[in-house]
């Protein structure tokens, strides 16, 4: 396929290289006369491994070419790929001028030609800027989005010296779009590279780097705090990092992953003040980890926010356990959703088959009877009654019999789904999810 590049630094450079090794026929444009005559001249515009290589190839293969003149990146190309920077802002927002300048000028080039095109976004974007770009594109070329031109999040993975490792063989390449004909252009323009492809909608590709690079930030500023924590200890924090990064179970794994409500339990809380505890001890900051409660009661008060939203006092619970299948009451963050309810006057219905008052002992009943001491004249004997006296009803755990009856409660009651019981499922209708 024909493609445009616009944008001929570090991603841009990087994706006229490669797109022309997979056989591509590239234009690459850019406003530095400097940058266009490197590129023409067989040469790398930046410092990359093999890239000018890559460059050079190309250019005796006459598949790559640089221009300052956008109209011949259009006219001659069913493919244009936006790779412009996106700088902060002084108040941290990040500037999309160039992107939606950028657009502004392929929008005018729209006007003159009569086949169908795509714009590719590549740089890294705030969620919604490909349908602002859809708006302007409409506006200036006069043409129609899904039928005349299509605009689609294709969010890059390149590292720093090894981009051009990285470009053939990424995480997953990522296509959000709403057009089919869209998809499978950009599709098209990947065959050769090794990675699943994920089609997303347009607003959560966007938010997938973002994502990423917030998540490698969380676990650099992990490690140097627990390292932190082990120099003044006299423990080698390499070495207990190691240990951790082996538990491909947990630790590196998906398993905590999936947005929801808050932790609990007998371990995690406990463990999380215990060790932030021990670093003031120490005379050690450790601002992300001294974080983690405060973030945790955040998400037990947007579950309260959900349900006040919802305007009716009757509200059942179905699963208050800090986990399905188990007793475990413990600093379960649904009791403490329950004890903020009921202090605010609610009239609720509580239903777990794990929990019966008259089985719970030891650490379990001091903990229930101390934050619900009038736990017995919630508890219902099944779900049947819960449903009966509630008009909204939370769920709390992922018990396996909620999830056969979701169907059925969503028909009449309002349903608050704090562990997503049906992945399929987004807040719609009497179906309001926590994250989702």
């Amino acid at each position: 396929m024909k493609v445009g590049v616009f944008g001929l630094g570090y991603v841009g450079a990087v994706s006229c290289a490669c797109f022309a090794k997979l056989g591509h026929e590239v234009i690459g444009v850019d406003v530095s006369e400097l940058k266009v005559k490197l590129i023409n001249d067989g040469k790398a515009p930046i410092v990359e491994k093999d890239l000018e290589e890559y460059i050079a190839e190309g250019r005796s293969k006459g598949v790559i070419q640089a221009t300052r003149e956008i109209e011949g990146a259009i006219s001659e190309s069913s493919l244009s790929l936006v790779c412009v920077g996106t700088p902060s802002q002084l108040n941290g927002s990040i500037d999309l001028s160039y992107i939606y300048g950028v657009v502004g000028e392929i929008a005018e080039e729209l006007k003159k030609i009569d086949h169908y095109h795509v714009v590719i976004i590549r740089s890294t974007v705030a969620p919604g800027t490909i349908r602002e770009c859809e708006k302007l594109i409409g506006t200036i070329s006069g043409k129609k989005v899904g039928e005349d031109f299509d605009v689609v999040s294709n969010p890059e993975f390149l590292r720093e010296g090894t981009a051009i490792q990285d470009f053939w063989s990424p995480p997953y390449t990522i296509i959000g779009a709403r057009s089919g004909k869209a998809i499978d252009l950009v599709k098209q323009l990947y065959i050769g590279v090794d990675a699943p492809v994920y089609i997303l909608q347009p607003e959560e590709s966007e938010m997938i780097k973002y994502a990423n690079n917030n998540f490698h930030a969380v676990k650099v500023t992990f490690a140097n705090e627990i390292g932190n924590i082990c120099k003044e200890l006299g423990v080698d924090g390499h070495k207990v990092m190691d240990i951790v990064a082996k538990d491909k179970k947990l630790n590196l794994s998906s398993y905590y992953l999936k947005p929801g409500f808050a932790f609990g339990g007998s371990c995690l809380p406990k463990d999380v003040r215990g060790l932030s505890y021990r670093a003031q001890q120490l005379d050690v900051k450790v601002p992300m980890l001294s974080s983690l409660m405060e973030s945790n009661e955040y998400q037990v008060a947007r579950g309260l926010r959900l349900v006040q939203n919802e305007h009716s006092k009757k509200i059942g619970f179905l699963g208050f356990s800090f986990k399905a299948d188990t007793d475990d009451l413990r600093e379960s963050p649904v009791v403490t959703l329950i004890e903020l309810l009921i202090g605010k006057g609610y009239d609720l219905s509580l239903y777990d088959k794990n929990v019966m008052l008259s089985k719970l002992t030891g650490k379990n009943k001091a903990y229930i009877t101390g934050h619900i001491p009038h736990i017995g004249a919630l508890l219902k004997n099944n779900v049947e009654e819960v449903l009966e006296r509630s008009e909204v009803i939370v769920i709390g755990n992922r018990s396996k019999e909620f999830s056969d009856l979701l169907p059925k409660m969503m028909h009449n009651k309002k349903v608050i789904d704090l562990v997503r019981l049906d992945p399929d499922l987004t807040s719609e209708g009497n179906y309001v999810g926590i994250c989702w």
